[in-house]
């Protein structure tokens, strides 16, 4: 259930009789056909248990199941959309930078302090991004928000790639992350940029990166 990318701010799916979506909740701009949204109980193919543990980590965002015979355009706050195609792999994402995605795929939830130990939960606390991420895994596509437009920067062995923590989207592949510090003299009398901490990511992928440090 491919999406086609209209303009950059927009996508359009294909809705199937006996196939299903989600989305995040008032991303619908319009469709065509016989088409039903209805508020997710059970938040994707993660069942309830994983709901729940998203929920309790304050990393849940709210998702319309999308059923069918038609066609719908999904967009939300004017920002830039980018599609990411699994192919058996998994996407780590922020749940709030969700638009929609197949419901073929396995939702989950990551605690980020088990890949960076406890400078993974000070990633959380000091960057402002939830300590749990959102994982999407199987075959289908993924529908990504994000301020000012997306780049993906490849991630390859002994070449890790560090990324402002607040312009981070989303990462896939075997990706190792840990938060690491740039503090020099210049931050410590108050000159410095504001960027003391970076989001170091290594192993191989691709991390997907926002034109912005403007949180959504």
């Amino acid at each position: 259930m491919p999406f086609r990318e209209i303009g950059s701010k927009m996508v359009e799916a294909r809705v199937a009789p006996g196939q299903r979506m989600f989305s995040q909740r008032g991303a619908m701009i319009a469709y065509k056909g016989e088409v039903s949204f209805t508020p997710s109980i059970q938040g994707g193919q993660g069942g309830i248990g994983s709901m729940i543990g998203r929920r309790l980590a304050g990393e849940a965002a709210p998702l319309m199941v999308v059923e069918g015979d038609g066609t719908v355009l999904f967009g939300h706050g004017g920002h830039h959309v980018e599609v990411v195609e699994l192919s058996g792999d998994t996407l780590y994402v922020e749940a709030d930078r969700l638009l929609a995605f197949d419901g073929t795929l396995e939702q989950g939830t990551m605690f980020m302090g088990s890949q960076g130990g406890v400078m993974g939960m000070v990633r959380g606390q000091v960057t402002g991004q939830g300590l749990f991420t959102t994982t999407l895994s199987g075959h289908g596509s993924v529908a990504v928000m994000a301020h000012g437009g997306v780049i993906r920067l490849p991630i390859a062995p002994g070449r890790p790639v560090h990324v402002d923590p607040q312009a981070y989207v989303a990462h896939h592949g075997d990706v190792r992350n840990k938060l690491s510090t740039a503090l020099g003299w210049r931050d410590m009398i108050g000159r410095g940029s504001g960027e003391a901490f970076q989001l170091e990511l290594s192993g191989q992928g691709e991390v997907f990166v926002q034109a912005s440090e403007e949180k959504l």
